[in-house]
């Protein structure tokens, strides 16, 4: 009996020793071992990059916007890149004789490395005209246009100085792929591409005075 007792406490204290032992020998066993801090940080940044190419995936899957819209916006937010040179680069210079057609000279030069083609506007189309109104010229090429215009007679004792500011002209612009025959119609096929190269203004001289820009002509 008293080897019994004196067991009992042993086996008691066995049992319970192995007890506690127990969640440790699953955690060595079947169970699976509690992640080390570099394997939890491995495992966030591995989920990290899962998600973020979910994201990336749920962006590049979305609706494009329209072509015409995204590239309105980005020529929108870039500066302006004149295809064409002008000579006289912002006037033209008339000689003021009221009731007359006069006319005035300008150089048209293409400063890129494409085609390109350029048309003439104007705030008045019946008493205002280009020739050539619109052409293609290559890469290097120049043209020399003459604008014609009808110089009314003053108001009211108008000075001429005054009429500068009420007739304007308009040269755009339009890259174009090569060589073909002009047409205005290639202007309002592509809008989205056409560029404002200059407005210019009106300015009026003496009859008697030569044009200050026409030696630079030719």
């Amino acid at each position: 009996m008293a080897m019994v007792e004196n067991k009992s406490p042993t086996d008691n204290s066995n049992k319970v020793w192995g007890f506690l032992k127990l969640p440790f020998r699953a955690t060595n066993g079947n169970a699976t071992p509690s992640p080390s801090p570099s394997s939890q940080l491995h495992h966030s940044h591995h989920n990290h990059h899962h998600g973020h190419g979910q994201n990336n995936a749920a962006v590049e899957g979305s609706t494009p916007q329209p072509p015409n819209s995204v590239s309105s916006v980005a020529r929108s937010l870039l500066p302006t890149r004149r295809r064409l040179k002008l000579d006289p680069a912002s006037k033209l210079y008339f000689p003021y004789e009221p009731g007359k057609q006069v006319r005035s000279a300008i150089k048209i030069k293409n400063s890129s490395k494409s085609h390109v083609a350029f048309k003439f506007q104007t705030t008045a189309p019946k008493s205002c005209f280009m020739r050539p109104p619109g052409a293609i010229l290559a890469p290097g090429e120049s043209i020399i246009a003459t604008v014609f215009k009808f110089v009314e007679h003053p108001e009211n004792n108008e000075k001429p100085m005054d009429q500068k500011s009420r007739v304007k002209f308009k040269i755009m612009s339009l890259k174009v792929k090569g060589p073909m025959d002009y047409v205005p119609e290639l202007f309002d096929e592509q809008k989205d591409q056409v560029a404002i190269e200059q407005i210019l203004r009106v300015i009026f001289l003496d009859p008697e005075r030569s044009t200050p820009v026409s030696s630079n002509i030719g």
